[in-house]
């Protein structure tokens, strides 16, 4: 079997910052496969964009059951490929997810049975985002319903509860009590009492109404410096936090040194690509749970990999996701196979039409928790909706 063309597309949408990446990969024997690069918000589309078409000329002719050897390629004779970053990584990414559904559609088997098999059914997860409240839609804002008051972020908490949810995650220094986003000025170096007890009173708030059982998630988005990570991370040891998530730039000297001064278990990993990156994080214990987003650490593939290396340091996994809904059905295989799986990420963007409409199947979690697609191949792919929404290039 062999490539014979691809098919990648820039995807617009309703929402102006929110421009997922995609491929179809097609060959001789008329199976195709598809694959996303996972920098749909903010900035980098066009780049990732572009990116994969310069990767797609290298791989015409080539196997796609032989996705080692299309990685090494990619990597190795790419010149730029070796310690690379986002862009490069998201378009290894893409293409490898479309080799990994190829090989799956070809045996006839789901990702999950390739991958080693599963291990569950179902996998827990937590309503991701909550600052950005917790509606099925934003229509067409860019930034949901920013939460305000205690009262706000205690409601929108409770609500996803009473959708069957027992974990979330919140950025509480996102927006100030009146809305308005906090800019990069405010949030760099020694914090003011002001925003550690904003932070504090969303935070007790939550704990009061919604009860010791659920698990609360902080996010940080590496928006911080270390010295208020600190601050912030200390604070908040009294209110039984189940992780802190990027609390500050994602670099291992500095991850090691919140690390050290906060008591509660550190993650990352949206922003670490390859198991060249993560080995670091590993080898100075400063991470407990990593992060890897399979649509831009490298593909199924490495992610696998850096999974396998986090498991001999007891590190625990959850998958980022925040990408169309061809990169929940991805992530839903490789968790479901892990030893050292821990929760998934389902982020308020998945419950917004403008997303929704982009693969064949919109995966949703019931009382909590999603369950592992048995399809083969990935178990999902493009839709016809977003190929007529998206700039195409083909590639042969």
């Amino acid at each position: 079997m062999k490539i014979t063309k691809v098919d990648v597309l820039l995807v617009n949408t309703p929402n102006p910052i929110w421009h997922p990446i995609l491929c179809r990969v097609y060959t001789d024997e008329g199976i195709y496969g598809d694959g996303e690069a996972a920098v749909a918000y903010v900035s980098g589309q066009t780049a990732a964009f572009g990116m994969i078409q310069d990767f797609a000329k290298i791989l015409i002719g080539m196997d796609p059951l032989k996705n080692e050897v299309i990685w090494d390629k990619l990597y190795k004779t790419t010149f730029w490929g070796q310690n690379g970053g986002p862009i490069i990584f998201s378009g290894i990414s893409a293409l490898d997810i479309a080799m990994w559904d190829i090989k799956g559609k070809y045996f006839n088997a789901p990702l999950h049975v390739l991958l080693g098999g599963k291990r569950r059914d179902k996998l827990r997860t937590y309503a991701s985002q909550l600052q950005f409240g917790w509606e099925a839609d934003w229509k067409e804002a860019t930034t949901g319903i920013p939460q305000r008051t205690k009262e706000d972020y205690a409601r929108t908490c409770k609500k996803a509860m009473d959708e069957g949810y027992d974990a979330i995650k919140i950025d509480f220094f996102t927006f100030d009590k009146d809305g308005t986003p906090f800019t990069e000025e405010q949030r760099t170096r020694i914090l003011k009492p002001y925003y550690i007890n904003m932070i504090e009173e969303r935070l007790s708030e939550i704990r009061k109404v919604c009860g010791p059982d659920l698990d609360i998630i902080i996010e940080n988005h590496s928006f911080i410096d270390s010295q208020g990570a600190v601050q912030i991370g200390q604070m908040a040891e009294k209110y039984r936090i189940m992780y802190f998530e990027e609390p500050g730039t994602p670099t291992p000297y500095m991850q090691k040194f919140i690390t050290e001064k906060v008591n509660i278990p550190q993650a990352s990993g949206e922003r670490i690509y390859s198991r060249w990156q993560y080995a670091p994080y590993f080898e100075n214990k400063s991470l407990q749970v990593i992060q890897p987003d399979i649509g831009n650490c490298g593909g199924i593939t490495e992610a696998k990999k850096i999974c396998d290396m986090a498991y001999t340091y007891d590190v625990s996994v959850q998958a980022h996701v925040c990408a169309s809904p061809l990169s929940t059905s991805v992530s839903l295989h490789l968790e479901a196979v892990i030893p050292n799986f821990l929760i998934h990420e389902h982020h308020v963007a998945n419950r917004c039409r403008w997303n929704a409409n982009l693969s064949k199947y919109n995966p949703q979690p019931v009382n909590g928790y999603f369950e592992v697609p048995n399809e083969p191949g990935i178990g999902n792919e493009i839709s016809s909706d977003a190929f007529k929404q998206a700039q195409v290039v083909t590639i042969k």
